[in-house]
């Protein structure tokens, strides 16, 4: 089993400005105020899967549609603007009913009292009705459902979310103190367990939210207070041992 020194060399060696150029929270990064910082975040995440230079791509041509403005956008939608604009299972009508869902949201409210008011302590409760609210009076295609994964079949890409919200830079922002550090849970994928299975800190087999936890909980054993830092080791050691 890898040590805590061995990790927490990892995290040094990737948790600098240097990781965001060519990881998908760069598209955050480029804004300074926190509500275009929020909404950007939130979309990079829920298009943060295939292959990570062709979704950056693909959000990089998003926000340009909308004149890379994502908060005054949600406000004064225009569904127009995204006609035609479509990522892998996702068509424009997908595209346009999770922003209609933001533009909604933002009459109201925002993202930040959307997880606020449903967190009680529980993440994987939270994420269930952030879920609930998208997926209400929504079309759920295959396309839609896959930009807003159920929790209980996709854990990675809401926790990478709560990840750069919570934590504090320089890779992450900081922005949301309701949720303690030490109850976020490691954002996984199947290079995630690939590499935590290899390093001896997951023993389950299965890609499910137990497996989640189960690592989480090991890797609390190295940082009570904040385990997700091991996100940065996970993906240090897969570019470092890129065969195991």
């Amino acid at each position: 089993m890898i040590t805590k020194k061995e990790l927490d060399e990892l995290v040094n060696q990737y948790e600098n400005f240097d990781f965001i150029t060519n990881d998908p929270i760069q598209i955050p990064h480029k804004y300074k105020d926190e509500e275009d910082i929020t909404i950007s975040a939130f979309v990079t995440s829920c298009f943060a899967y295939g292959n990570r230079k062709v979704f950056i791509k693909k959000l990089n041509e998003l926000f340009d549609k909308i004149d890379n403005q994502p908060y005054e956008y949600v406000k004064n939608f225009d569904p127009k603007i995204l006609t035609d604009f479509n990522y892998r299972f996702s068509k424009d009508i997908d595209v346009i009913c999770f922003f209609e869902k933001l533009h909604n949201l933002y009459k109201k409210s925002n993202l930040k009292n959307l997880f606020k008011s449903n967190y009680n302590d529980n993440i994987q409760n939270m994420l269930q009705a952030v879920c609930d609210y998208f997926y209400c009076d929504a079309n759920l295609t295959q396309g839609y459902c896959h930009l807003i994964p159920n929790p209980q079949k996709g854990m990675k890409r809401m926790n990478m979310f709560l990840r750069w919200m919570v934590r504090k830079p320089p890779v992450d922002f900081g922005m949301w103190n309701f949720i303690p550090q030490s109850e976020l849970l490691i954002p996984f994928d199947t290079h995630v367990a690939r590499m935590s299975r290899a390093l001896g800190l997951l023993q389950r087999n299965s890609n499910d939210f137990k497996a989640v936890t189960e690592l989480t909980s090991c890797l609390k054993q190295f940082d009570t207070n904040d385990p997700v830092k091991y996100d940065f080791a996970l993906f240090g050691y897969g570019v470092t041992h890129p065969n195991e």
